[in-house]
């Protein structure tokens, strides 16, 4: 399925929250498989494929499918990112598409509106990033490159997490700037970390946890140094 969805630039959006994000957004819905009772209690969308709660088991990526499955075209947003968050996130090979799309949920609170990914990161259209947004796929620009040549010609300061950073209590907050958060493992690859202009270190006050989860970390850091968007 997820083949078939990258070659026809579509992406899938299950249940009413969802549904209702994607019929609100703008984009191109091109398919809906719902049960009555959705529409019934939606009524905004007429066409429509009136299924079972069994067919829509066959449908859904999830083990409690949810009343509505859609295919929705992907577009690119970059009139949301240029009109324009003093911060930019950068995802450096995150892969758990869980973390990727809390991440894009987080940014979305914070009003970053603009995210720039490594081609490794998990796909903000993977099913399981979809459902973690909570609707921010639909509202944030995210755009996946060669993270280490963009940040060089970005000309913006760089924020990277980082065990060897300075504490971000001691930083001031940058008018513009990306912040950069690594794999959930390995962090900020070598690369990339050359592009870093200032590693960010969130103290370890409790002293005994190993790590931070990275989408964790990344709300920390957003709400840091978020603020002036």
């Amino acid at each position: 399925m997820q083949k078939r969805c990258d070659e026809e630039a579509v992406f899938v959006v299950e249940g009413p929250k969802m549904a209702a994000e994607a019929l609100a957004s703008g984009f191109t819905v091109r398919t809906v498989c719902a049960t009555a009772e959705w529409k019934a209690e939606s009524g905004k969308w007429e066409e429509y494929y009136e299924v079972s709660q069994a067919e829509l088991e066959r449908l859904s990526n999830f083990k409690s499918p949810n009343q509505v499955w859609m295919l929705v075209e992907r577009e690119r947003r970059a009139e949301v990112g240029e009109r324009g968050s003093a911060l930019v996130l950068a995802l450096d090979r995150v892969q758990d598409p869980g973390n990727v799309g809390t991440m894009l949920r987080t940014a979305d609170w914070f009003g970053i509106r603009h995210v720039v990914c490594s081609r490794d990161t998990a796909s903000c259209y993977n099913p399981k990033v979809v459902q973690a947004s909570m609707g921010a796929v639909f509202r944030t620009w995210v755009e996946y490159v060669d993270l280490a040549e963009w940040l060089a010609a970005s000309g913006l300061p760089v924020y990277g997490a980082s065990l060897q950073g300075r504490p971000f209590t001691e930083l001031e907050k940058p008018e513009r700037g990306v912040l950069v958060i690594g794999n959930e493992s390995a962090g900020i690859s070598e690369a990339v970390m050359r592009q870093v202009t200032h590693p960010v270190l969130i103290p370890n006050i409790g002293g005994t946890a190993e790590s931070l989860n990275a989408s964790v970390a990344a709300g920390i850091l957003m709400c840091e140094f978020g603020g002036k968007n």
